[in-house]
């Protein structure tokens, strides 16, 4: 198996910090995915954030529970969960124990293992150009093209089998926010960014706030 180059990896305390720091600075980091003899990788490009605090829309804001204990094991952890009776949805959690809170990735653009994404979602290797706009944008497609499922909840985010690297922050003329998508509570909140004029971003056509 090829090396992969795991000394840029994101440290603990890039995740022991307020949701909202921690999201907009996610925005351009890859995130690396170890499957079989592997490693898939893209650049994170879209984000929302929960605080289960204050904000209805969170998993947590109701307590600890069976299924969304992993929020609340402190940041630097991988909270996965299941909606629709369908889709995985992968989590960043942050802050520190008993906070409740992460941040929902929504949007990846694919860098290495292209080929293995592609099989995982459309069960081909050969993508027409929409289809290849369709890979990583969004939760759901991003767990089916990373192989991530419910195994994965609770993994460790500084773990070598799934991981995010250090890249370059971008300029805060760069990074765009709005609403959050699909949520039925705290849906005025602007806690929802991603990168501007991204093809990897889920929906480009929400009214948008800088």
């Amino acid at each position: 198996m090829k090396r992969f180059n795991t000394s840029n990896k994101l440290p603990l305390k890039f995740y022991q910090r307020n949701v909202h720091k921690v999201a907009k600075e996610l925005l351009g980091k890859i995130f690396v995915r170890k499957f079989n003899c592997e490693y898939l990788s893209g650049r994170i490009v879209e984000i929302e954030a929960y605080d289960g605090k204050i904000d209805m829309a969170a998993h947590s804001y109701n307590g600890k529970t069976k299924r969304n204990e992993v929020m609340f094991k402190g940041g630097g952890t991988l909270y996965v969960y299941f909606t629709y009776g369908m889709y995985f949805c992968a989590n960043v959690v942050t802050g520190y124990p008993e906070d409740g809170c992460a941040i929902l990735i929504r949007g990846i653009e694919p860098i290495a293992g292209i080929e293995s994404m592609s099989k995982a979602r459309f069960n081909k290797l050969e993508l027409s150009d929409s289809e290849q706009k369709k890979l990583t944008n969004g939760p759901g497609k991003i767990c089916q093209a990373f192989y991530i499922d419910k195994s994965d909840n609770g993994t460790s985010l500084l773990s070598d089998t799934i991981f995010i690297l250090d890249s370059k922050n971008y300029d805060k003329n760069e990074i765009m926010t709005s609403r959050r998508i699909g949520i039925k509570k705290s849906v005025d909140l602007p806690w929802r960014y991603f990168l501007k004029n991204n093809q990897y971003v889920s929906n480009l056509k929400l009214p948008n706030k800088k």
